[in-house]
């Protein structure tokens, strides 16, 4: 048996972009950088996920305002289990957030330099030796574990675009979260704040064991909860740290129960 180490595979490449310089500015960017395949070119949503599925890459670039379909409906298009490392590329500062919700593991805005992207490579190329892992040596298969764990952890600060800036907010300083239509408002004691998000989608990215659906339209952190009150048909009424009270729906009253370690009468 041979001692050596097989080589690593070339880390393979998709750039979607509506603009053909744009297209080539990411060809030339690639072509300087060592063990990297361009494996495939999109310049449209559709194109870019028909191009995903044919060629399964390691990281997708991706613009986000591109005709039939955009950077956020190809991702939707695509499969969980065949969704790449995704670094958006994009002119537009106002979707950042979004991006960092969908995932993305970086966000390069044009127009970027040299070191900006070979930064955005590094870190792509160090998310996909992660997986590709799977035969590491003994020494290395807990770290390597330990970081596919945090990167797939609840979120522990959420992004939240406000006044023109983007608010990271502790989740541990979450009391409570209401849905209002297609957005949701994001209370922190003295402060609320709105996001343009589901409080489906937003559940599902919480910390399940300290984030409770205590009624179809409200979260609450169960951290903050201070007092428990029955009322009729099934209902409590539950008081918050600040002295904020939210009622329970039916529907979910064995969920709280449980949650709260209560033992129905």
């Amino acid at each position: 048996m041979s001692g050596g180490t097989a080589e690593a595979a070339p880390l393979r490449v998709v750039a979607a972009d509506d603009e053909p310089l744009a297209r080539e500015r990411l060809r030339t960017l690639l072509a300087d950088e060592p063990d990297v395949a361009l494996v495939g070119e999109a310049a449209s949503g559709a194109e870019a996920v028909r191009v995903v599925l044919s060629t399964t890459p390691d990281v997708l670039l991706l613009d986000i305002e591109m005709p039939s379909g955009d950077g956020f409906e190809v991702l939707r298009a695509l499969p969980p289990g065949q969704v790449p490392v995704v670094v958006f590329v994009t002119a537009w500062q106002r979707y950042a957030v979004q991006a960092f919700e969908a995932q993305a593991l970086d966000y390069l805005l044009k127009p970027y330099d040299r070191e900006r992207f070979r930064a955005a490579l590094v870190r792509a190329r160090q998310h996909v030796g992660l997986v590709r892992r799977a035969e590491a040596p003994p020494g290395r298969l807990e770290e390597m574990l330990s970081a596919l764990a945090q990167a797939d952890a609840p979120l522990r600060r959420l992004p939240i675009k406000a006044d023109g800036r983007i608010r990271f907010v502790d989740c541990a300083a979450i009391t409570h979260v209401e849905a209002e239509a297609n957005y949701v408002r994001v209370h922190t004691g003295g402060e609320q704040l709105v996001m343009r998000e589901t409080l489906t989608h937003l559940e599902e990215r919480l910390d399940p064991r300290r984030f409770l659906r205590i009624h179809r339209s409200v979260l609450v952190n169960l951290d903050h909860v201070r007092e428990l009150e029955p009322l009729s048909q099934g209902e409590y009424l539950l008081s918050l740290s600040g002295g904020v009270a939210l009622r329970t729906g039916r529907a979910h009253r064995a969920r709280v129960e449980q949650a709260l370690g209560l033992v129905p009468d």
